[in-house]
């Protein structure tokens, strides 16, 4: 009897950040392909079958400490999701559960951090996955785009661990 669904079909694996770049500027991704002077990223893609269908790049913080007065966040214990994006809706939350419970864990940080643009998105796909919206920030201009600041929502993972050592 064949299968109805066979996971076998889908998988989860590292990828180089040139290819996770391309498919950030193929689909669309606000901010671009991930450039970090020589700081390079650790990247995962979901796949179904051959086709690349999700990225998401980790890289440590660019500044000493997280902005929005975040100050017990830095380099040492904590990591950036730097990027999350897919080629259609839905899989950004399939990407961001995978890399949660099987990249992160590996990563030897506390905390893991994202920046969601607050004009651009709800911050759902945060929130769906137990993250913690723990500041608001702005940064500024960026020196090499010349693009202005954007206004982001800081999201903390592991959130309950983050909200009990904040209180």
């Amino acid at each position: 009897m064949k299968a109805l669904f066979d996971l076998s079909i889908v998988s989860f694996s590292g990828i180089e950040l040139e290819e996770a770049n391309d498919a950030l500027i193929r689909w669309g991704h606000k901010m671009g392909a991930l450039h970090r002077g020589n700081q390079g990223a650790i990247c995962h893609g979901v796949f179904h079958g051959e086709n690349l269908v999700a990225v998401t790049t980790t890289s440590t913080l660019i500044a000493a400490r997280v902005g929005g007065g975040l100050s017990e966040l830095t380099r040492e214990n904590t990591c950036e999701l730097s990027r999350l994006c897919a080629d259609r809706p839905g899989l950004c939350r399939v990407a961001l559960r995978l890399w949660r419970e099987f990249v992160f864990p590996t990563l030897n940080y506390e905390y893991a951090i994202s920046y969601q643009d607050a004009d651009l998105h709800s911050g759902n796909t945060y929130r769906f996955d137990g993250w913690y919206r723990a500041a608001y920030a702005r940064s500024g201009k960026d020196t090499r785009s010349g693009r202005p600041g954007r206004n982001k929502w800081v999201w903390v993972w592991p959130a309950t661990d983050f909200k009990q050592k904040a209180a």
